[in-house]
Formats: structure tokens, C-alpha cells, sequence
């Protein structure tokens, strides 16, 4: 099993960048893929991207394609995600998650780690 720790939140004013971080404790071997969600007020949690722990394959949302990097270091067991260009509709509490299943999926219940959440706000 693994354990979840966001940081990076903040307010920031549209069009700047933040990055998010997400340190991962535990078992990062047998098929860990890492994703990140957000969830809006009076929203449901939605997939924002994922990237196997073992590999390169990144996967994203097409609201958050070319603006939105996923990464990690694999040293420090460590997840990211560059955020720029951000809009007042990136506005939410982003969640890092894994799963044991070497690829992520865009499905919240496919998940069984989840951190506490790490608040985004971005001023219009």
C-alpha cells in the first residue's frame, strides 16, 4: 500500500502557474500508476492526469492538454503536476491518487489511495 501527501495549493491570478506536489510512501513497485483529480464545489471528482510510475505514459484530460504537465522523480518518490496558463475554471481541491493496476484510469472508484487534497484557486 501507499500513502498520499499534497502540497503546492495556493491562489493565484489567471494565466499565471503553480505546481503541485505529491509524496508517495510505501510500496511504489508492482504496477503503481499515479493520477491526479479535482473536484469543483458542488462537482464531481474528475480525472485530470495520470502517469505510470514504472513508465512514460501519460494520459490527460483534453481541458487540461497543453497546459497541464505531469511528472515525477522517482528518487524522491515524488509526483508533480506543472499547471500553466491557468484558468478561473481550474478552481478546485486537487487529489492525488493511485492504484495498483499499472495503467491509471479516469474512474474515481478504481482508486484506492487518495491524499487529503491540496486547494487551487484562481483569481479572474
Amino acid at each position: 500500500q501507499v500513502q498520499l501527501a499534497e502540497s503546492g495549493g495556493g491562489l493565484v491570478q489567471a494565466g499565471n502557474s503553480l505546481t503541485l506536489s505529491c509524496v508517495i510512501t510505501g510500496r511504489t513497485y508492482g504496477g503503481l500508476a499515479t493520477t491526479w483529480f479535482r473536484q469543483a464545489p458542488g462537482k464531481d471528482r474528475e480525472f485530470v492526469a495520470s502517469i505510470r510510475w514504472a513508465g512514460t505514459l501519460e494520459d490527460y484530460a483534453d481541458s487540461v492538454t497543453g497546459r497541464f504537465r505531469i511528472s515525477k522523480d522517482k528518487t524522491k518518490n515524488i509526483l508533480f503536476l506543472q499547471m500553466d496558463n491557468l484558468k478561473p475554471e481550474d478552481t478546485a481541491m486537487y487529489y492525488c491518487a493511485a492504484r495498483y493496476g499499472h495503467t491509471g484510469t479516469h474512474y474515481v472508484h478504481e482508486y484506492e489511495y487518495w491524499g487529503q487534497g491540496t486547494q487551487v484557486t484562481v483569481s479572474g
